[in-house]
């Protein structure tokens, strides 16, 4: 065979074999990859005016949200979560929406499990899936409600839980009971539009109330430490989305100190207020924000 003829079939021959590896690499990447977004409720912060009368109350789960889709347990960004298969066994074909919470004050646990690409089984048994909505369910939040009362009911199992809803009369009842939620260790309080019907994004039918003021920004910077954190991390520069920058000096363990969140990541702090300049009062670092 000529050395032109051969040449001419290996041509041929290397988009197919460029496909075949084009394959392999798809079927290689992990199941958990992110998807489009979860079709999920977003809350707006809780403020005073609000018509108390038309809003369900409950406690909000310091937890990773959970959308269940009818076949896989998504995050929020829509990433399937490695769940062991008998956490979500004989789950309906319908959607829930929830959060997967491993008790209050233990978010880094509940994250640090779900993130896990092999789902670890002894650490999935202290999860619980806290349900607080089923969108597949047609009508508004108030006709919903019996609903997944009923399906969490019906499954029995002692990791799914239909998330408590209640009424309060007025603002006086509503901070006394964020004020039990937060002695108690929890996180705020959710307030769910009994009118509303399910919608995805950001909406005035969800609303979150909390102990604190609570927002996100990139990192853009590490400040050495001095003194007793001398060689470790001392601050965090950070960027809020209006470009206002700040340092955020508290908050952090030992740990987060010797390996800081890198540059170009999101974290969530807390606050109480801004300054005339707009920047936040009293920063304090909460967590690196969940990407999944």
């Amino acid at each position: 065979m000529c050395k032109s003829t051969a040449s001419a079939r290996a041509l041929r021959v290397l988009p197919s074999l460029i496909g075949v590896a084009l394959l392999g690499l798809a079927v290689a990447q992990p199941v958990y990859a992110a998807a489009d977004p979860s079709p999920v409720m977003l809350a707006n912060p809780y403020h005073s005016g609000v018509a108390l009368g038309d809003y369900w109350v409950s406690e909000k789960y310091d937890g990773v949200r959970g959308y269940w889709d009818g076949e896989h347990l998504r995050t929020r960004t829509g990433a399937i979560i490695a769940a062991p298969a008998w956490f979500t066994a004989n789950w309906p074909k319908t959607p829930m929406d929830g959060e997967l919470w491993a008790g209050r004050g233990q978010f880094e646990r509940a994250s640090g499990t779900v993130r896990q690409e092999l789902a670890d089984n002894d650490a999935w048994r202290h999860i619980h899936y806290m349900v607080f909505d089923v969108p597949g369910q047609p009508g508004t939040f108030d006709q919903r409600l019996p609903a997944l009362e009923a399906l969490v009911t019906q499954l029995g199992l002692p990791w799914v839980q239909a998330v408590a809803q209640f009424k309060v009369a007025n603002e006086a009842e509503l901070k006394h009971r964020l004020d039990d939620v937060a002695q108690g260790g929890g996180e705020g309080l959710a307030l769910h539009r009994g009118s509303s019907l399910y919608h995805a994004g950001r909406t005035g039918d969800l609303l979150k109330f909390k102990p604190f003021d609570d927002a996100e920004a990139r990192v853009v910077g590490h400040v050495p430490g001095k003194g007793k954190y001398d060689g470790m991390m001392g601050a965090l520069l950070v960027e809020l989305p209006d470009g206002t920058r700040f340092r955020i000096g508290t908050g952090f363990s030992d740990e987060v100190r010797r390996h800081p969140p890198a540059v170009g990541s999101m974290v969530t702090f807390r606050f109480q207020g801004t300054t005339s300049g707009g920047k936040p009062r009293f920063a304090r670092f909460m967590r690196v924000r969940d990407q999944l």
